[in-house]
C-alpha cells in the first residue's frame, strides 16, 4: 500500500488537484499549521517537516525518504532562519499565484509544450486555484521569484518555469549524485493553514 502521504484521500478535490498539476514534475507540495502570527515560522516548520497537515491530505515530498536526509535532514532545502526567510520572499496576487502554480507543471529542461501554450491550460489554471482555495478567500501568497519583486501581479505564466529567477532556498551540498539548480517557490497564508509549493530543479 502506498504511504498516505503520497497518495492520500485522492477523492478529495484538492488532493485530485495537487495530482493532476504537480504529480509528474520534482515538486513539493504540503500545508502544515498557522500558529504564528509572523507566518515565516509555520513556513520554516513544513520545509524542515516538522509539522503535518493538519487534515491529513496529500503532501508531496520525492525526498520523504531520500537518505540524503541523513546529512541534510531538511533536504532539497536548507532556508535561512524565520527572520530572515520573508525577506527572500516577494507578495503576490491570488491570480499570479495560480500562474505560478501551473507553470509547475512544466519541465525545467527543454520543455516541449509550456502551459502558455498548451490547449488543457485553462484546466490547469483551476486545478491551480483549487489548490489556493483551501486557504480561504483571504489567503495571501508570497514567491522566491525575482520577477515579483515590487510587481504582485507578474505574470510567471508568461514568462515559464525556464525564464524564472528566484531566491535560494535549496542547499547547494552535492548528495547522493544530484545536483539541485533552479527552483520556484510559491508560499499560501490563510487564517489557519500555510501551504509550500516548491518546483526543483535536479540533474
Amino acid at each position: 500500500m502506498p504511504p498516505p502521504d503520497e497518495r492520500a484521500l485522492p477523492e478529495v478535490p484538492w488532493n485530485a488537484a495537487a495530482l493532476r498539476l504537480l504529480d509528474d514534475t520534482y515538486v513539493f507540495a504540503a500545508t502544515g499549521p498557522r500558529r504564528h502570527e509572523e507566518w515565516a515560522y509555520d513556513v520554516h516548520a513544513l520545509l524542515h517537516r516538522a509539522v503535518d497537515d493538519p487534515r491529513g491530505w496529500l503532501r508531496l515530498d520525492p525526498d520523504r525518504s531520500n537518505d540524503a536526509r541523513h546529512t541534510l535532514p531538511s533536504y532539497p532545502f536548507e532556508p535561512p532562519d524565520p527572520a530572515a526567510l520573508a525577506a527572500l520572499l516577494h507578495p503576490l496576487e491570488p491570480a499570479a499565484a495560480a500562474g505560478a502554480l501551473a507553470v509547475m507543471a512544466e519541465e525545467w529542461q527543454a520543455e516541449p509544450a509550456p502551459v502558455r501554450t498548451r490547449p488543457d491550460r485553462a484546466a490547469l489554471l483551476a486545478d491551480a486555484r483549487t489548490l489556493l482555495g483551501r486557504y480561504g478567500p483571504g489567503v495571501r501568497c508570497w514567491t522566491n521569484a525575482r520577477a515579483a519583486a515590487g510587481n504582485p501581479a507578474a505574470d510567471l505564466l508568461a514568462a515559464g518555469l525556464r525564464g524564472t529567477s528566484s531566491h535560494r532556498f535549496l542547499t547547494t551540498a552535492y548528495l547522493r549524485g544530484l545536483d539541485l539548480g533552479d527552483e520556484l517557490g510559491v508560499v499560501a497564508v490563510g487564517d489557519d493553514e500555510v501551504g509550500v509549493f516548491w518546483a526543483i530543479e535536479g540533474y
